[in-house]
């Protein structure tokens, strides 16, 4: 059994038997495989019971139309554990009254696959540990385990030199009731010999281990992954795929075994996040990153990442849906980019009241008393004491630049042509206005922060 993690882009076939955790004595033998485009499938030769039924009387039953679903199927394959999240049967063949009786076969499709460990449920707290590599984590990490010297004397190369394998210390910090971890994992040297040639090779891997004070469930396994990620995509500025998620079981929820050496208990984790990582692909160029680890050290980096991803999650959800899911038009992404900075504006809390509240209000009842009575509510909803779209597009322009005007030039006109943008698609879609706005020749057309936006 390879101790590799098990990368979310390769396939993988499990032969076994497999049951429910509420019938642990009917199992059922059957293969689970999985492909990083179809997901996982478990063909089973005899089925569990997916027929909704009513007994009416006794030796009377009523089938009634739909399938049930399984929250989770339990199996044993390849001398490991397996549990299966959110199971969906998916087909299948039963034989009724045939001359030759085979075995039914049925096909159930899963979410999530849990390989090393029986779990009860996704809310189970049984893990310590999580390990989860992304793409361009090696990187944005900043640091290797190899060295490279050529050999130059007099300046001209005379074709000597060295490839050293160091390991690196790891760096850690606390944050959010856990201890990220940013490690390198590495093979030890080996050579390919074949008949064209022969390479030296050596396989560098980093990650992020973060390990929780106190166990956690498979959702907050699947959480704090998604932290990690969407600190990458947002770095790079390109959606990071997660390549492989590795679990560790807590030490009480590890059985012992007398005659052999305590082993880790790790769990391969297969499931589809917004991005399923390829290992084998060229890494981003470095001078392409918004930052790395060398730019704002991971001390710094993930204590504030985790305060925020937290508070903004909904921001950066849209701001992220513009890299993992890009729509067609420009005008979308234009739309989304937007309404991504406003709820950012109201995330960060930094709303100021544009006249003061004790005026607001005695204006705000004196407008009222002119209001006939059915309209009267309709209109105080409207009536808010609250910042337009475009001041709050100025107000985070401000917050990253002393002056607006340097970035945002001839008086602003990307954000007014952002706010036109808005509010003719808002109209355009409820039919109020079909007119595009009329493009301000010299003021966003030109910009890069225009060219920026626009280009996909």
């Amino acid at each position: 059994m390879s101790h590799e993690p098990l990368n979310l882009d390769d396939d993988g076939e499990w032969a076994g038997e497999w049951w429910l955790p509420d019938e642990p004595d009917h199992k059922v033998p059957g293969t689970l495989r999985y492909t990083s485009a179809d997901g996982l499938a478990l063909t089973l030769i005899g089925t569990f019971e997916d027929r909704i039924s009513t007994t009416i009387s006794p030796g009377v039953v009523a089938f009634h139309e739909g399938r049930r679903t399984w929250e989770v199927i339990h199996g044993a394959a390849e001398q490991r554990e397996i549990t299966l999240f959110g199971c969906v049967p998916n087909g299948g063949k039963r034989t009724y009254g045939a001359r030759v009786q085979t075995p039914d076969k049925q096909t159930i499709t899963s979410i999530t696959g849990l390989i090393g460990a029986h779990v009860s449920g996704e809310d189970e707290v049984v893990f310590s540990v999580a390990e989860v590599s992304v793409d361009n984590l090696g990187v944005w990490g900043a640091t290797s385990v190899f060295e490279g010297f050529w050999g130059a004397p007099r300046g001209r190369p005379d074709g000597s030199g060295t490839i050293s394998v160091k390991p690196v210390e790891a760096q850690t910090v606390k944050a959010d009731g856990a201890e990220f971890i940013l490690a390198h994992r590495h093979t030890l040297p080996f050579f390919d010999q074949r008949q064209g040639g022969t390479t030296g090779r050596v396989r560098d891997t980093t990650f992020v281990r973060i390990v929780r004070e106190t166990p956690f469930s498979w959702r907050e396994a699947m959480r704090l992954a998604r932290t990690v990620q969407d600190l990458i995509a947002l770095a790079t500025h390109r959606a990071a795929g997660v390549i492989w998620l590795r679990l560790r079981l807590a030490e009480g929820d590890v059985e012992p075994e007398p005659t052999r050496p305590q082993r880790e208990s790790n769990v391969e984790v297969i499931y589809s996040p917004s991005k399923v990582g390829d290992h084998d692909a060229k890494v981003i160029e470095p001078h392409r990153v918004f930052f790395t680890c060398e730019t704002l050290p991971f001390e710094e980096v993930i204590p504030r990442w985790c305060k925020v991803h937290e508070q903004l999650q909904s921001a950066l959800n849209m701001i992220l849906g513009l890299r993992y899911a890009p729509a067609e038009y420009i005008e979308n992404n234009l739309l989304t980019a937007v309404g991504a900075a406003e709820v950012l504006h109201r995330g960060l809390d930094i709303d100021e009241p544009p006249m003061p509240r004790e005026e607001f209000k005695p204006m705000r009842e004196a407008m009222l008393t002119h209001v006939p009575e059915q309209h009267r509510e309709r209109i105080k909803g409207s009536l808010r004491n609250d910042p337009t779209l475009r001041e709050r597009l100025f107000a985070l322009a401000a917050r990253w630049c002393h002056s607006v005007e340097a970035t945002l030039p001839a008086g602003g006109g990307l954000i007014g042509g952002v706010c036109g943008w808005r509010g003719w698609g808002c109209r355009s879609v409820t039919g109020r206005r079909s007119r595009r706005p009329r493009k301000r020749a010299g003021r966003c057309g030109g910009s890069p922060v225009t060219w920026g936006v626009a280009r996909r």
